[in-house]
């Protein structure tokens, strides 16, 4: 059986609550509660229209979950892609509420998700799909009940459109509705950066624990979006040597080092890593089997 046929039969939300069945047994924890935190406490599915710039009008499918609100609003990012699905966000939604609780802060788990491919829409499109999704999805979200963010395929843009419609049905600017804003819209400094330096964060920790020196380690990244490029680069700031990285198109190799920042600029001019000078092009696969020390899962 090949890696995506094994990936196709897994169920995200199966494995969640199989996650969670496994903690509570191990917390002993009420049955009661057991039932009540098993299962969303909120599902929201919704099919919307979209003009297109041909004129044509498209309907897509978008969901917004809550799984649990005990401890605040909320909190949890949108994403835009083609296998998004309902069992997904609901999963994604569940682990927000344990993420949350875990570092303590005052908010409970949410996520969304819209069904669609957003490399295949122009800047218009994407707006006019942005604005409508949130609309649909605005009897949930706000302040004080559900706060989204960016995910995968969303960004500081994305963000602020959402922000906008949303601050134009309030008649007043609530830049509170949403995190992951521009800066110049209240957002935070660092939050592009927050998920692949928490990565870096933990593996310098763990480099530690192990008596590993990150200055003689050498990684490997599958997947070079957000997460994967800043944690190479940041990976880099430490000493470590990027041997490989691979995104949806393929994968590059390089045994004596790649020049993240080099890769960066490669991929932002030609949309692939692949081909990028003195590295030789593999499989997505090979990345994950390359001679390395350190590995970061950073795809999808």
């Amino acid at each position: 059986m090949t890696t995506e046929n094994v990936a196709a039969q897994i169920n995200p939300w199966a494995v969640a609550q199989q996650q969670f069945d496994l903690a509570a047994e191990r917390l002993n924890l009420d049955p009661a509660m057991r039932k009540v935190l098993r299962e969303p406490r909120r599902e929201l599915t919704v099919h919307f229209p979209v003009k297109m710039d041909d004129g044509s009008v498209e309907v897509f499918t978008g969901y917004r979950i809550q799984h649990n609100l005990g401890r605040g609003p909320a909190k949890g990012g949108i994403r835009y892609h083609q296998d998004v699905s309902l069992d997904e966000v609901k999963a994604l939604a569940m682990w927000m509420t344990w993420k949350c609780a875990v570092v303590g802060i005052p908010y409970g788990g949410g996520k969304g998700g819209v069904i669609v491919d957003p490399k295949k829409l122009s800047q218009k499109e994407l707006e006019g799909l942005t604005r409508r999704f949130f609309t649909e999805i605005e009897v949930l979200v706000g302040p004080e009940k559900d706060i989204p963010a960016p995910d995968v395929n969303t960004n500081a843009q994305i963000m602020a459109w959402m922000m906008d419609t949303y601050s134009m049905h309030a008649g007043y600017t609530v830049p509170g509705v949403v995190t992951g804003k521009p800066i110049s819209l209240g957002g935070s400094e660092g939050r592009n950066e927050a998920t692949a330096r928490g990565c870096v964060y933990t593996i310098v920790e763990a480099a530690r624990h192990m008596g590993m020196d990150l200055r003689k380690a050498r990684v490997a990244v599958q997947g070079f979006g957000n997460a994967g490029s800043i944690a190479a680069r940041l990976i880099e700031e430490e000493g470590s040597t990027v041997v490989a990285v691979s995104d949806s198109t393929g994968g590059i190799h390089n045994p004596v080092g790649l020049d993240i920042t080099k890769v960066i600029n490669w991929k932002s001019e030609h949309g692939t890593v692949q081909g990028f000078p003195g590295a030789t092009d593999v499989t997505n696969a090979a990345v994950l089997e390359v001679d390395c020390d350190i590995l970061i899962p950073a795809a999808l």
